[in-house]
């Protein structure tokens, strides 16, 4: 590191948990980010403001006027412009030095398992039931980390599926691919501005730990909000045997 990040970086580079060897451990990671909406956009900018070297941000939408409620890192300045481009210039504004590849491409199968195996953590902000099972399957397939995010109305959830640890579930061992899903969209159901904040600044957090070695992550356990109450819900999770993706016999 030189004199401007040792700068830059002091306050993490103080606690002992990180140090200098920490934060190096950031500076040459990569963290791929599926959906820059309301989600993707607390865990860009913190993964940025820590100093994560290369960032990809996978996303075919475009700036919206009602994204602005919560998608803090869109401006109005920016509406109609592709969300990936308008993350790009919103990492570039908080620290220059970061690597932003912007996918501006839907995320399907094939893409996600060709990203994720080139990324050391992915994190999944997208808002559908059939993307989060295909990102958990690139996963799986690739050994990587995913930190995994949810939110609507008042109601968030989050947690990490990590099977390159044996007693660690995958996103399918808690939600099976064959589960009946209705779909629900914030454009519908709406969404508290700030649950989207304290759900994605949890899952960068989870990022940064694994990304840096440090404490002890959500793998095995599933937290929920309601932020209604201020409540916080917290379930140990297994993994199955009979799990269709990661388990003794996979079948998708």
């Amino acid at each position: 590191m030189d004199d401007g990040q040792l700068l830059r970086y002091s306050r993490h580079i103080l606690l002992d948990d990180i140090g200098v060897e920490g934060q190096a451990r950031l500076l040459a990671a990569h963290a791929l980010i599926v959906g820059a909406g309301g989600l993707g956009s607390p865990v860009a900018l913190y993964l940025a403001s820590a100093g994560v070297g290369r960032l990809t941000i996978v996303d075919d939408d475009t700036v919206d006027l009602t994204n602005l409620q919560r998608q803090i890192m869109h401006t109005e300045a920016r509406v109609g412009q592709a969300k990936t481009a308008s993350a790009q210039a919103a990492v570039a504004a908080i620290n220059p030095e970061v690597r932003v590849r912007a996918v501006n491409q839907r995320a399907d199968e094939a893409l996600m398992t060709d990203l994720a195996a080139s990324a050391e953590v992915v994190l999944d902000c997208t808002d559908n039931f059939a993307t989060r099972q295909a990102l958990n399957r690139a996963c799986v397939a690739a050994g990587r980390p995913l930190v995994s995010g949810a939110a609507i109305g008042f109601d968030g959830q989050v947690s990490v599926y990590d099977t390159a640890r044996p007693d660690s579930p995958c996103y399918a061992c808690i939600f099976p691919p064959s589960q009946t899903v209705e779909e629900v969209r914030c454009a519908t159901m709406g969404v508290f501005a700030p649950l989207v904040g304290v759900i994605g600044t949890l899952q960068a957090a989870e990022a940064l730990k694994l990304l840096a070695g440090v404490g002890q992550s959500l793998q095995g356990r599933l937290l929920m909000l309601d932020l209604r109450r201020t409540e916080w819900t917290e379930l140990r999770v297994r993994r199955q045997s009979g799990c269709p993706v990661c388990g003794h016999r996979p079948t998708a």
